[in-house]
C-alpha cells in the first residue's frame, strides 16, 4: 500500500513538471539540432514536423516526443496508407491529424469520415483537425463544431488543435479561452502561434513572454508550438509564404543555429 502510494505520487510529481512547449519543425531543417532547445529542464518535450516521418536534422527528434501528422488527406510523403505502420515502427504517443482543412477546401463531413477510417484506429492520443483563428462562417472553430457534429460522436479524440496568426496578445487570449469555452471536453494544443509582420523580433519576444505565461497557466493547455523552430535564412528560403505572414522575427533559431532571442524563451 505505502510503495503503491508513493509511485503513484512519485508519477505525478513528474506529471505536474513537465513542460508544454514543443518544436514545429519544418521540412527544410536537416542542418539544424533540435536537441540544443533539450537542455534537461524539460521545459521543451515535443517536437513535429507536419509529416509522419521523422524530424530532418542533425540529431534525430533531439530526444524529444516526436508526434507524427497527417496533414492532409493523402501525400506521397506521407502516404495515409502507411500511417498505422509508421506509427508503429517509430512509436508516437500522439498524433495529430489534417493542417487547416477549414481553409484548404476540405469540408466537415470529409474530415469526419477521413478521420474514423484513419485516426480513429490508432491507439494511441489523437488531436483533431488543426483550425485556423478565422472568424469567418464555415471556418476556424466554426468548421470544427461542423465536423464534430458531422462525427456524431464517432471521432475519439482527446485534443482540438489551434493554429492563431494576429496582432495583438489580447487577441490570442481571448481566442483560446473562447475554443475552451465552446469545447470543454476536450485538452487544447495549440500547434501553431505567432503575431502577424510586420512585427520585430522584439515584438514577437514581448508577445511570446505574454503568451506562454498564460499557456503554462491554463490547466487545459497540453502542448503548445510557438511558429516556427528554424532560421531566418532557411525559413526566407524554403517558404516565403510564412515570411508574408510572420517575417522571420518569431524564429527559434538564429543563422549559426543557436537559439535566437525567441528561442531562448523555451528554456
Amino acid at each position: 500500500m505505502f510503495a503503491s502510494a508513493f509511485v503513484s505520487l512519485a508519477l505525478f510529481t513528474v506529471a505536474a513538471q513537465a513542460g508544454k512547449r514543443g518544436l514545429a519543425w519544418p521540412w527544410y531543417n536537416s542542418p539544424l539540432d533540435p536537441g540544443v532547445f533539450n537542455n534537461g529542464d524539460g521545459e521543451v518535450v515535443a517536437i513535429y514536423d507536419w509529416e509522419t516521418y521523422a524530424p530532418p536534422s542533425t540529431n534525430g527528434a533531439g530526444g524529444l516526443g516526436f508526434i507524427g501528422t497527417q496533414a492532409t488527406l493523402d501525400s506521397s510523403s506521407s502516404p495515409v496508407a502507411d500511417l498505422a505502420a509508421r506509427q508503429a515502427a517509430q512509436g508516437w504517443a500522439t498524433v495529430f491529424s489534417l493542417n487547416e482543412p477549414d481553409i484548404n477546401g476540405i469540408s466537415p463531413s470529409q474530415a469526419a469520415s477521413w478521420y474514423i477510417q484513419y485516426i480513429n484506429p490508432l491507439a494511441i492520443k489523437k488531436a483533431l483537425p488543426a483550425v485556423t483563428n478565422s472568424g469567418s462562417s464555415g471556418q476556424g472553430l466554426d468548421w470544427l463544431q461542423q465536423m464534430i457534429d458531422s462525427c456524431n460522436t464517432a471521432c475519439y479524440a482527446d485534443y482540438i488543435n489551434l493554429h492563431w496568426y494576429g496582432n495583438a496578445f489580447s487577441d490570442f487570449q481571448s481566442h483560446v479561452e473562447a475554443a475552451h469555452s465552446q469545447f470543454p471536453e476536450f485538452q487544447i494544443v495549440v500547434t501553431e502561434f505567432a503575431l502577424n509582420a510586420p512585427a520585430s523580433q522584439a515584438q514577437q519576444v514581448a508577445f511570446f513572454q505574454q503568451a506562454f505565461s498564460f499557456l503554462d497557466g491554463a490547466s487545459y493547455i497540453q502542448l503548445y508550438f510557438p511558429f516556427v523552430a528554424t532560421s531566418p535564412s532557411l525559413l526566407a528560403a524554403n517558404d516565403g509564404g510564412a515570411v508574408n505572414v510572420v517575417g522571420t522575427g518569431s524564429c527559434l533559431f538564429n543563422n549559426d543555429g543557436s537559439p535566437s532571442a525567441v528561442g531562448n524563451l523555451m528554456y
